[in-house]
């Protein structure tokens, strides 16, 4: 029979892997409708200028769920 202590820690951890899954799914659909707002902006006239600190924070957004993906996978 297993440990009630260490059943604890496994549900524990699922549900922890279950909500880091989830946010960064959250994360990378900010990042994707982020993204196609700079897109729609650059098609009407805007300059990649003028949207650098907008794409410097979507890539910082990807950059961060990629870690927490990279994250899910080394402890599950």
């Amino acid at each position: 029979m297993p440990s009630p202590i260490l059943a604890a820690l496994e549900a524990e951890v699922a549900e922890a892997t279950t909500v880091m899954a989830s946010a960064t799914a959250l994360i990378e659909g900010f990042v994707g409708r982020i993204q196609a707002a700079v897109d729609a902006a650059l098609a009407n006239g805007a300059t990649e200028a003028e949207l650098a600190p907008v794409q410097a924070e979507v890539d910082a957004l990807h950059a961060s769920a990629e870690l927490l993906a990279a994250a899910v996978v080394a402890n599950t």
